[in-house]
C-alpha cells in the first residue's frame, strides 16, 4: 500500500503548521501585551502614590493613558505578526476613524471634556460638587466618565461632557463658607433685644470667624413674624455642624429669654350684613 504523501498535501500541511504557529505567536503577543498593560498601569499608580506632590486627580488618568497606549501597540504588533501590512491598516483605520468619530461624537466629547476638566481643574478628587443637579463627592476623573459618591452613599458614574457643559458649584474649593439661619420672632417681642441676644451667643462660639464679622439682620416683615437672619462665616469643615447647632440653639436661646417664635396665623373678622343684623334682633 502506497503511503507516500503527495507534494501538494505536504505543502498544505506545512502551510497549516506555519499559520498555526503564527496564530499561536500572535495570541501569545496579545496575552503578553494585555498582561503588560495591566502591570504597567498598576506600577504607574504605585509610583505616583509615592510622589507627595502628585495630585490624586491626575493619577488614574495618567495610568489609563499608559494602559491604552500599550494595548494599541500590542494590537499593531499582532497584526504585523500575522503578516498584515500595518501601514495600510493604519491608513484604513484613519479613514474608518473619521466615520467612527462622527458616529461616536458623544464618546469623543466625553474624552475631550475629561481632558479639559483635568487641564482647567474646576474640581479635583475628594471635592463635593453640584453640576446642574448632579451632586456628589468626586472619586475619580477618567477618560470617559467621572465617578462620584452621592451624599447618601450611592455610586454615580457621570459622562464627562455632562459636567463640562454645565455650571459647577464646588463646595470644597474655598476654605471658608457663610451661613444664613432664618429666625422669626413675634411682633410683640423686642426686636433689638432679640438681635443683641442672638449676636452675643454666636460671637461666643470659637468656630465663628471674627472676620467677616457675624451679624443679625432684619430681613423681612412676614405675615406672622419679624424675620431675622443670623449671618456668620466659619471654616468649611465646621459649616454643617455649626449650622445644625445654631438651628437648634436659636430656639433655646429665645425661649430662655421669653421671646417667642410664632407659627403662621391669621385673624378672621366676621362682619354681618344688614339683613343678618335685623334677623338677630
Amino acid at each position: 500500500m502506497d503511503t507516500t504523501i503527495s507534494p501538494e498535501i505536504h505543502a498544505l500541511i506545512q502551510t497549516g503548521i506555519s499559520f498555526g504557529l503564527e496564530i499561536a505567536a500572535a495570541l501569545a503577543i496579545l496575552a503578553l501585551g494585555w498582561w503588560l498593560a495591566t502591570r504597567v498601569q498598576k506600577l504607574i499608580l504605585r509610583t505616583l502614590d509615592r510622589l507627595p506632590r502628585m495630585d490624586t486627580t491626575l493619577k488614574p488618568f495618567i495610568s489609563s493613558v499608559a494602559r491604552y497606549a500599550i494595548i494599541a501597540i500590542t494590537l499593531v504588533a499582532v497584526l504585523a505578526r500575522l503578516g498584515i501590512q500595518t501601514t495600510s491598516i493604519i491608513a484604513v483605520l484613519g479613514a474608518a476613524g473619521l466615520a467612527i468619530g462622527l458616529a461616536l461624537q458623544g464618546t469623543l466629547q466625553n474624552i475631550a471634556a475629561g481632558i479639559m476638566l483635568l487641564l482647567l481643574r474646576p474640581f479635583k478628587v475628594d471635592d463635593y460638587i453640584d453640576a446642574g443637579g448632579i451632586a456628589g463627592t468626586v472619586n475619580e476623573i477618567g477618560l470617559f466618565t467621572t465617578d462620584m459618591t452621592t451624599y447618601d452613599g450611592v455610586y454615580r458614574s457621570v459622562p464627562n461632557a455632562s459636567l463640562w457643559n454645565t455650571s459647577i458649584l464646588n463646595y470644597s474649593r474655598l476654605p471658608t463658607r457663610r451661613m444664613d439661619i432664618p429666625v422669626g420672632i413675634a411682633y410683640e417681642d423686642d426686636v433689638e433685644k432679640a438681635m443683641a441676644l442672638l449676636l452675643d451667643h454666636i460671637k461666643q462660639d470659637n468656630r465663628v470667624l471674627a472676620e467677616p464679622a457675624p451679624q443679625v439682620l432684619v430681613t423681612g416683615l412676614g405675615a406672622s413674624s419679624v424675620d431675622l437672619t443670623l449671618r456668620c462665616w466659619s471654616q468649611r469643615t465646621d459649616f454643617w455642624t455649626l449650622k445644625f447647632e445654631f438651628n437648634k440653639n436659636a430656639k433655646l436661646w429665645l425661649d430662655a429669654a421669653g421671646i417667642s417664635i410664632p407659627f403662621p396665623q391669621r385673624d378672621v373678622h366676621l362682619i354681618p350684613t344688614p339683613g343678618e343684623a335685623n334677623s338677630n334682633t
